[in-house]
């Protein structure tokens, strides 16, 4: 029971001061250091595979008590190392209570992933992190030029353009200054992982913006015709903003709100420099905006990108890591804010279609929000199938999730991504349509018809 304390305090260790292992281990006093070296290099090594099995099992949220690293470690031992037999203590009787749930998440990440060995997970994950092989996406932005001349410009610079990629693969194997066109986003290029363009002086003028391909997902599905009128309830910093007055050419109104003032500040220059002239941005608590307001009347199109965990942001991983799991109390205060948040998007009378994304890998956040906001609607929405080719779904918690998109670098080559779309349902009933469906009767009308009848009882029968 010691060695596994021991390892999780190592592992502790390395993950938040970015030490040696070797020289953790060594420099404690544990009797079998070999011993606790290879389960702490084996641990580490399949860190990202043991995170996706306890997030999915739920065993930190069953086992409060039970701290992150241990949990890592324990499981390790349990899925991957030599077990528990005839080892492990009390920690051997409460990996037990989780043993087939911990093991039915690990087949079914194996399924997910197209594997059948341990070791292949590691493909992606081995070596550099995942985060770190995600490829440069840049979205050209069409308000200030069009994709082939931003092509042409780059291919000016000695950069060697490959045309369109047709896999993840085409994507995974840039090198050097090639670079290519999306397969799913027409206006989206990719370059080699790691690519700074931050300086270029198309992304200075705004023709240019450098955002992840998941990022790009929500205003893309939620597609609104150009004059529509559209709300972005969480809209800062405001890239999907930008692309939505890019859908929209300009033309209807966009409706952006969020509380933070300096956010917004930041929003209104990168809005001024994408040359974005549709938006309305407003200091203002989207939960507080009457969904009977007449300036939103005519709302068909809602984005809900509410404040979440972060979890799966390439940025945050590459720049803090070990950045450690949010509280309990934590995920459960942001996920009562997003419900709250998507159900008051969806009490808004004109409201036809609505994408609610974050850039959570936390069910409680993702698909534990769409479900109960569903049960809420009473059958008024439901979720639309999109993307039917897209490798990485929900999770399947409740009939429909696989509707869901989900993304994350060893699946998509983006960051960690949840995407819902919701649609209202069409009036079904015959009575309902024909209302709908049927030009008004005028008095007129009715009287020419009853004319018609009268006549043709009056007339001679034609047959024998």
């Amino acid at each position: 029971m010691a060695l596994y304390a021991a390892a999780a305090a190592v592992l502790a260790g390395v993950e938040s001061h970015q030490g040696s292992i070797k020289g953790l281990v060594y420099g404690s006093s544990f009797q079998n250091v070999k011993q606790l070296y290879a389960l702490v290099c084996e641990t580490q090594r399949y860190s990202s595979v043991l995170d996706t099995v306890i997030t999915s099992a739920g065993l930190l949220r069953a086992e409060k008590k039970l701290r992150p690293h241990l949990a890592k470690v324990l499981v390790y031992e349990l899925l991957l190392g030599r077990g528990f037999s005839g080892r492990g203590g009390r920690w051997k009787s409460l990996l037990d209570r989780h043993q087939a749930r911990l093991k039915a998440e690990l087949a079914r990440l194996k399924v997910h992933r197209g594997v059948s060995r341990n070791e292949d997970l590691l493909e992606v994950g081995c070596g550099p992190g995942p985060a770190s092989q995600v490829p440069r996406f840049v979205r050209v932005n069409t308000l200030k030029t069009c994709c082939d001349d931003a092509i042409d410009y780059f291919k000016r610079q000695g950069f060697s353009y490959q045309g369109r990629a047709s896999s993840l693969e085409d994507l995974r194997a840039l090198k050097g200054k090639r670079f290519l066109l999306d397969p799913l986003l027409p206006e989206l290029l990719v370059f080699p992982a790691q690519t700074d363009l931050h300086d270029h002086p198309l992304y200075q003028a705004g023709h240019l913006i450098l955002q992840d391909k998941a990022s790009c997902l929500p205003a893309m599905l939620l597609a609104p015709p150009p004059g529509s009128h559209v709300i972005d309830a969480c809209a800062a910093p405001g890239n999907k903003t930008s692309h939505l007055a890019a859908l929209l050419k300009n033309q209807g109104k966009i409706f952006a709100f969020d509380l933070d003032a300096k956010r917004l500040a930041t929003m209104a220059t990168l809005l001024a420099r994408a040359g974005v002239s549709c938006c309305q941005l407003a200091e203002e608590d989207f939960l507080t905006v009457s969904p009977s307001d007449q300036r939103y009347r005519q709302v068909q199109y809602i984005l809900l990108d509410p404040s979440c965990s972060g979890s799966g942001m390439l940025t945050r991983h590459l720049e803090e890591p070990g950045t450690g799991t949010p509280s309990e109390e934590r995920l459960r205060a942001l996920a009562a804010f997003q419900q709250r948040a998507l159900c008051h998007a969806l009490a808004f009378p004109s409201l036809q279609r609505l994408v609610y994304s974050t850039c959570s890998i936390y069910q409680e956040e993702n698909e534990d929000v769409i479900r109960d906001a569903l049960q809420q609607s009473s059958g008024t929405f439901r979720l639309t199938p999109v993307l039917p080719s897209w490798p990485h779904r929900g999770l399947n918690t409740f009939p429909g999730a696989e509707h869901c998109l989900r993304a994350s670098p060893e699946t998509t080559l983006t960051g960690g991504f949840f995407i819902a779309v919701l649609e209202r349902v069409e009036v079904s009933s015959s009575v309902s349509q024909a209302e709908v469906s049927a030009p008004e009767l005028r008095p007129s009308s009715v009287t020419k018809r009853k004319k018609r009848r009268r006549k043709a009882a009056a007339a001679p029968s034609m047959l024998p």
